[in-house]
């Protein structure tokens, strides 16, 4: 078994202390084979400090949303494990090991916040706890992936299981997180939960109530894909009225 591990960190506007005293952390940690940056849309400020950071950077002048970061920066990688964490270091790199070392026995380990044994320091507020506790809800009962937290910005996956689910991949922003489950659980692949402590970060870009509603159609989304991957006689018929989509790995950058 391949443990080499590269770890991608999707960054927009980043807070550059932070995520220096991270990547400090992860490199204690793991000393991995590939520490990624993927970088969107910075200013002239920005593109200096990140490029002074202990990591390879890749550059995009434009914002292409989480999902699509995270899936450049895994197609660079050589590693036999795959990891990407946020880049507000919510997930401390004593967790991230866990999630990494949960591979020994999986081909999807997911970060959990809302684990009954998950830490969380910092609460979030209501309102974002409520989303996002309604949202798993759902999930748990329309895809094949039973967890508490699909949305966590911690995932370790091998490099086999990536090779096998990167073709079905096509939400660029926050809801790939839940395709990216949703299409393992489909194929087969042994999907788990670790439980981590989790502190939630100030100064958030996300807009909760678009982001929840942006879930709510990539969840169903998510679904009807994951039914036609099992060959659903219905699901199949429904993507036959439709255009085809364009997978995320065979997007031109521009």
């Amino acid at each position: 078994m391949d443990r080499s591990l590269g770890i991608v960190i999707p960054a927009y506007d980043p807070d550059i202390q932070r995520l220096e005293r991270y990547l400090a952390a992860l490199h204690d940690e793991f000393d991995p084979e590939t520490l990624r940056i993927e970088l969107d849309a910075p200013d002239e400020a920005t593109l200096d400090a990140v490029g002074r950071l202990p990591a390879e950077v890749n550059v995009v002048p434009y914002r292409r949303g989480k999902g699509a970061a995270v899936t450049a920066g895994f197609e660079a990688l050589e590693t036999g494990r795959y990891c990407f964490l946020d880049a507000d270091g919510s997930t401390p790199a004593a967790s991230a090991r866990e999630i990494v070392d949960a591979l020994d026995d999986a081909d999807l380990a997911v970060g959990s916040r809302r684990h009954p044994e998950a830490h969380v320091v910092g609460h979030q507020t209501v309102a974002r706890r409520l989303l996002g506790d309604g949202f798993a809800w759902v999930a748990r009962r329309l895809l094949d992936a039973d967890l508490y937290d699909y949305q966590c910005g911690a995932k370790a996956v091998t490099a086999e299981t990536w090779a096998e689910v990167r073709e079905h991949l096509y939400e660029p922003g926050f809801a790939w997180d839940v395709e990216f489950v949703a299409m393992a659980a489909a194929l087969g692949r042994r999907v788990v939960e670790v439980p981590i402590e989790w502190e939630d970060a100030p100064g958030s870009t996300v807009d909760p109530l678009r982001t929840a509603l942006d879930m709510g159609r990539a969840l169903f989304v998510a679904r009807h894909r994951a039914k036609r991957i099992q060959d659903s006689r219905l699901h199949g018929a429904l993507a036959a009225s439709r255009p085809e989509p364009v997978a995320l790995v065979d997007r031109e950058e521009g």
